[in-house]
């Protein structure tokens, strides 16, 4: 008897660590990335002013907790981005493009122009964004950078990994889009 109460409290310990909640919003530990699995480095709510605007996760292929760390890490990954409000695609467009800029250094900026530009032009193909929605930005190393909507591909891959470090510097950056966010993404205690 007690062997079994003692295996159903590791399950119970168990399957409490498989999710994690944000603002409402269930992130698993794991999820599938193209053919790889991402494990759940960390999440958060990116707030402006007096907005909860989104929850963010961050999956790779295992947990770091600096930002160096997780920038050079090789394989897929994942920013999990669930909106909290309705926000339209010039929105969050501009400030993805935005965080990319304020977050290039030295020479960085010019030789991803052209990507940025795709990248803006694919989330203004998406017109609005309402409240719940999904947007997933994927690290294939086979194919480049995947930007999904509510789980359906918009615009084709942009290649690089030069570019994904700098959408992920965007939240992971020196000036990142929010200090306390940067830092649960990276699993840090707050």
């Amino acid at each position: 008897m007690k062997r079994l109460l003692f295996t159903l409290l590791l399950l119970f310990l168990g399957s409490s660590q498989a999710a994690v909640e944000v603002a409402g919003v269930t992130f698993s530990e794991r999820e599938k990335i193209g053919a790889s699995e991402g494990v759940l480095n960390g999440a958060g709510v990116r707030n402006k002013l007096f907005f909860t605007v989104y929850a963010v996760a961050l999956y790779l292929p295992e947990k770091r907790t600096t930002s160096a760390e997780a920038l050079s890490i090789k394989g897929a990954k994942r920013l999990h981005v669930v909106t909290l409000r309705d926000v339209s695609a010039e929105q969050l467009a501009d400030a993805l493009v935005k965080g990319i800029e304020h977050n290039a250094v030295d020479n960085e900026l010019e030789p991803l122009s052209a990507r940025v530009a795709e990248l803006r032009a694919a989330m203004l193909s998406l017109k609005e964004v309402p409240k719940g929605s999904t947007i997933m930005i994927d690290w294939l190393p086979e194919s480049g950078t995947l930007l999904l909507f509510n789980d359906k591909p918009v615009g084709k891959n942009i290649a690089g990994e030069d570019f994904y470090r700098a959408v992920l510097k965007v939240w992971l950056g020196e000036h990142p889009a929010q200090d306390n966010l940067k830092d649960a993404m990276l699993g840090r205690p707050q």
